[in-house]
């Protein structure tokens, strides 16, 4: 323990002193005849006999903090002294209020003081009395700051345990060992308020409770966020599967030289026979922003072997285009990036604009038209108005550009081609449905409008180098993965530069069929089981714009039975998905988990391929077959997943793949 404060201990010598005194005044009056220890405290009662006092009498000073009968105040000083004086001649002595005041009086009445010492010990009394009131309010003001700021830590903690609905920490309940104080003296209690201050103080000042804007206030304004997910995938073919070079790789010839059909070797080719194994990473990193009056901001980057709009994945170890391989660095791509205005934003009536490249604002409930992964560029109108309790439709609609002609398009000759941009106009509505405290039901149907995305025969012409172009060569898909059916887009004149047609037949290919897409997507969530739910699953898709009989006439794939020749066209324009889930719509603690099953049935033109999920069968459209996962949490943000899924074409060549997928991820 620290020592008193100066002031404590001054007091207390003035206190001691007094005592000394008071002790001498009775002993004179014990000896003056006739007195009683009251008579001299008795108002008018006449001044004792003059007395010796011994030489070490100490006067009495009011102790600092005393009462005002105790303190002298000027006046009172002055008034001892003059009082002194008349005394002395005899004049009777005036009596005071003040304790003090009258007991100087006495002591210069018996000779005891002198008028200038009895005005001197007032005086110093008046300044310790002064030091004592100021270091009073000090310790005062300080206990009142310190009381303030264990109020607010208390009130604090008091809102942090009624939240967590937590019983006291054990190691603030009291034992039996602990021993119960029932007084602490006063000298303590300051020295424990000084150091409760202080403490306080410190860690007020250390963690800037109060200091003036700490962190600028736009940073109040964004939010972070990202993910990681590292993943083992197994591809495997079983026997069986068509390797004579029924599969050629549209993506890989449409965005690369154009391929001879005239030559002797084969055009690019999809795997259909050997298992693969590959350790992939996707890690993605985002921020939205606040921008104040109904705007907002967006951008995501991300991993990806490629531009893929599907995929984000990064394959470890691959080494091509420019990347990979031998621990080299990775691609990062731009992967979000939009402003957002929306004159509402809750959760039963919302109306927003968004610009730029952003998530799928159109509902679904599988991957047969739309990859989880997509993002579309353009502009969306999304908007939910609730009607009635639990009866809440909404609307999706907006134009995206697909592809937009290269501006130097064709770039070996002065004369350029006209443009061929591609665009989807699309539109969706449904409602959302409470049918009662257990059941949820949505439902919605949509319209995609493909524009310009099928290929179309070029001018003739012909080419003699893998650089000269086609005027409708930008008809080709900038990306494809596997299913839809393809048509050749260069009309090539034979002539004898080519041989008659027997050499140089550089060829690009483009869509057979238009794709105007219908599609209807539901789904219902039983909640009884709470916190678990079963969910119901279903999606249709068909392609209005299919035509068999006509793009039978010009389909270079999906053909059927070729030992005649060029084979039947096989294809078709309808699909759908069903399946089934059961656990935590989402995770929040370690333990959580859902698993479910599905199947699908996906035609080769229900819809263009290239948008569609990239896991299952390889990827793209003309596949059936069922998918099965599990998942668990192991924290509140981590979580492992466990997927299979087993496909097989729908018609064409035989071509069956399984794939295995097992994955750690993590989001911030």
């Amino acid at each position: 323990m620290t020592r008193p404060l100066p002031s404590i201990r001054r007091s207390f010598a003035l206190l001691l002193a007094g005592t000394c005194c008071a002790a001498t005044l009775q002993s004179l009056h014990a000896q003056t005849p006739g007195a009683s220890p009251s008579s001299a405290a008795k108002p008018g009662a006449a001044p004792a006999e003059s007395a010796s006092l011994p030489s070490n009498a100490a006067p009495v000073v009011p102790a600092p903090g005393s009462s005002p009968a105790a303190a002298a105040s000027p006046e009172d000083a002055a008034k001892a002294v003059d009082v002194s004086s008349t005394t002395l001649t005899g004049a009777p002595v005036p009596k005071s209020q003040n304790v003090t005041i009258n007991l100087i009086n006495r002591l210069v009445q018996r000779g005891v003081l002198s008028k200038e010492d009895a005005a001197d010990l007032i005086k110093q009394a008046e300044a310790d009395a002064e030091d004592a009131k100021a270091q009073a309010e000090a310790t005062q003001a300080a206990t009142d700051q310190a009381a303030a700021a264990a109020q607010a830590a208390a009130s604090a903690q008091a809102a942090v345990a009624q939240s967590n609905s937590n019983p006291l920490a054990p190691e603030f309940a009291p034992s039996g060992d602990d021993v119960r104080v029932t007084y602490i003296p006063e000298v303590v209690k300051a020295q424990l308020r000084d150091e409760i201050k202080g403490e306080v103080m410190a860690a007020a000042r250390d963690e800037k409770w109060t200091a003036p804007g700490p962190i600028p206030d736009w940073v109040s304004h964004i939010r972070l966020f990202g993910d990681v997910r590292v993943r083992y995938e197994g591809d495997f073919f079983p026997g069986g599967n068509d390797n004579t070079g029924s599969f050629p790789n549209f993506n890989a010839i449409n965005t690369g030289s154009p391929y001879d059909v005239s030559g002797t070797s084969f055009a690019p080719e999809l795997n259909v026979d050997q298992d693969r194994t590959r350790f992939r990473i996707r890690a993605r990193f985002g921020l939205e922003a606040d921008l104040g009056n109904g705007f907002s901001a967006g951008l995501r980057i991300g991993t990806g072997e490629t531009n893929s709009p599907v995929s984000g994945n990064q394959s470890l170890g691959a080494a091509y285009n420019g990347q990979g391989g031998d621990f080299s660095k990775y691609a990062i791509w731009l992967d979000r990036g939009y402003l957002k205005y929306e004159l509402a934003s809750d959760t039963d009536h919302s109306l927003g604009l968004s610009l730029g490249r952003f998530d799928n604002p159109f509902v679904t409930s599988s991957t047969i038209m739309w990859a989880d992964d997509i993002g579309f560029d353009g502009l969306a109108l999304t908007g939910r108005y609730q009607v009635a309790k639990g009866v809440t439709p909404f609307g999706a609609f907006g134009a995206f550009p697909i592809f937009n002609t290269d501006f130097n398009f064709s770039s070996n000759q002065p004369a350029k081609f006209k443009s061929d941009d591609k665009y989807l106009f699309a539109g969706q509505v449904g409602t959302d449905w409470k049918i009662n405290k257990d059941l949820n039901f949505k439902i919605a149907g949509g319209y995609f409008y493909f524009y310009n995305v099928a290929g179309k025969l070029s001018d003739p012409f012909t080419p003699l180098t893998t650089s000269d172009q086609g005027n409708t060569d930008d008809l080709r898909p900038s990306f494809a993965q596997k299913g839809n059916s393809y048509m050749a887009l260069r009309d090539i004149v034979p002539n004898a530069s080519n041989n008659y047609g027997a050499s140089l037949q550089y060829q690009y290919y483009g869509l057979a069929t238009p794709f105007h897409v219908l599609a209807l997507t539901s789904r219902l969530d039983y909640t009884h089981f709470e916190p678990l739910t079963i969910s119901l699953m279903g999606d249709y898709i068909k392609n209005l714009a299919f035509n068999g009989s006509d793009i039978a006439a010009k389909a270079v794939n999906n053909r059927g039975d070729s030992s005649s020749g060029l084979g039947s066209y096989v294809g078709g324009d309808t699909g759908w998905f069903v399946g089934v889930r059961v656990g935590k719509p989402s995770f929040e603690k370690f333990g959580d988990w859902s698993t479910g099953i599905n199947y699908r049935y996906v035609e080769s033109d229900a819809t263009i391929d290239g948008f569609v999920d990239s896991d299952f069968g390889g990827g793209g459209t003309n596949v059936k077959g069922f998918s099965l996962f599990g998942s668990m949490a192991l924290s509140p943000n981590v979580a492992f997943t466990v997927r299979w899924m087993s496909s097989n074409e729908v018609s064409g060549p035989p071509l069956k793949e399984d794939v295995l997928q097992v994955d750690l991820s993590g989001k911030f």
